[in-house]
């Protein structure tokens, strides 16, 4: 037996191959400028009208001003936890404002 070496070798030709398919198996030669990526248009937003700033730091300043007087002692009728829920549900009525500001 008669010790052959293999030959290695390219399988495909150099250049990569002569008839260039996409996946469907069609050739890129064929397909129009319809392959081309065309971005989505993007929606035009309005700008937020100014009393949306304007609701947004007062419900910011009004639950703070309730949380800071409760902690305080100058709430009237004592000490209830309704002020902090006051406080609290206009703070994160603000939260919620500012996130729809634009």
């Amino acid at each position: 037996m008669a010790n052959k070496k293999k030959q290695g070798g390219r399988v495909t030709p150099k250049g990569g191959h002569t008839n260039p398919t996409n996946m469907h198996g069609t050739s890129n030669e064929d397909v129009g400028s319809s392959s081309r990526y065309t971005p989505p248009v993007t929606e035009y937003k309005m700008p937020s009208p100014q009393w949306v700033l304007w609701l947004m730091f007062s419900l910011f300043g009004i639950g703070f001003v309730v949380i800071l007087f409760y902690y305080l002692g100058f709430v009237p009728g004592g000490r209830s936890n309704w002020y902090l829920a006051v406080g609290l549900s206009s703070l994160l009525g603000g939260l919620y404002t500012a996130t729809k500001y634009r």
